[in-house]
């Protein structure tokens, strides 16, 4: 196995393509040495891309966003430009593990790990983030939700990294919000996750939402049909009812020691109203 630490982009394109094995991008590490303690990957190169300079920044753009790909979550928590017009992105990272291993993860990481319970990854499907993707045939831009494809999967093709996360400029009356379930209060995985990213009109009604759930099928799902539910509404009752049956109906979850599909089901449409609460009161502060 080969550790290498470039210095700029092009230098870890140049590693990664020059490859021929099993490469594999260290941003934080905290998904990678875990699987490759547990004898899951054996990579036989390491680029560490924390030397580069231009993946450790956050910063507004005429667009709106940047956000480097070995930006740690603790980072992301520290932005208050972020915290300000992202509030659900930024606390879903801060969800991830400890405060330990908040000092090194990233949600780069946490997204091309392609768990369907990553915490990050449902926030910014619902923000309608974009990923900024750099490789031996140059660069291209494609949205949050087509990088995974199956758990531990990506659309990544070889020799590809990503190099930063884009979020837009947040408007007036819009806002985020994200909430999960899990059977500990820390430090444990979502059994059920949702995040839904609303804007509003000045008189409160919803004019374009955004929902996306986590850990109830094999990637997170975007579900426009809920976000349909909630579009000319002031979030009255029979829409918040309408999104939990719409969110519950989607949900493709499995049986496991965590939770039934029954009892998955179930939640995530719980949280989705909870979650839509959160973000239609954010959005109404946000003048």
């Amino acid at each position: 196995m080969h550790y290498s630490r470039p210095n700029s982009v092009a230098e870890a394109v140049n590693l990664l393509g020059g490859n021929t094995g099993n490469a594999f991008i260290l941003a934080g590490g905290s998904d990678l040495l875990v699987r490759m303690k547990g004898g899951f990957v054996e990579p036989s190169l390491i680029v560490d891309i924390k030397a580069i300079a231009e993946l450790r920044q956050i910063r507004a753009t005429d667009k709106g966003f940047w956000i480097g790909a070995a930006v740690t979550c603790a980072e992301l928590g520290e932005s208050e430009m972020l915290r300000a017009a992202w509030p659900g992105v930024v606390e879903a990272a801060n969800l991830i593990g400890s405060k330990q291993v908040q000092g090194r993860c990233t949600i780069a990481g946490n997204l091309c790990n392609a768990s369907p319970a990553a915490d990050s990854v449902p926030a910014l499907v619902a923000a309608g983030a974009r990923v900024h993707i750099v490789g031996p045939n140059g660069s291209r831009v494609t949205a949050v939700e087509d990088v995974p494809l199956s758990p531990g999967k990506t659309s990544l093709a070889p020799g590809e990294m990503v190099a930063a996360i884009e979020l837009d400029e947040r408007p007036a009356h819009a806002s985020d919000a994200y909430i999960r379930f899990i059977p500990r209060t820390e430090m444990d995985i979502a059994v059920a996750s949702a995040g839904i990213n609303l804007t509003l009109d000045a008189d409160g009604t919803i004019k374009t939402a955004r929902v996306a759930l986590g850990a109830v099928a094999p990637t997170v799902l975007r579900v426009d049909e809920a976000a349909e539910a909630l579009v000319g509404t002031k979030l009255e009752t029979a829409a918040l009812e309408r999104l939990a049956e719409t969110c519950s109906a989607a949900a493709r979850p499995i049986d496991d020691k965590r939770g039934t599909i029954a009892y998955r089901k179930s939640v995530v449409g719980v949280l989705a109203k909870r979650t839509a609460e959160l973000a239609y009161k954010r959005a109404r502060a946000n003048s």
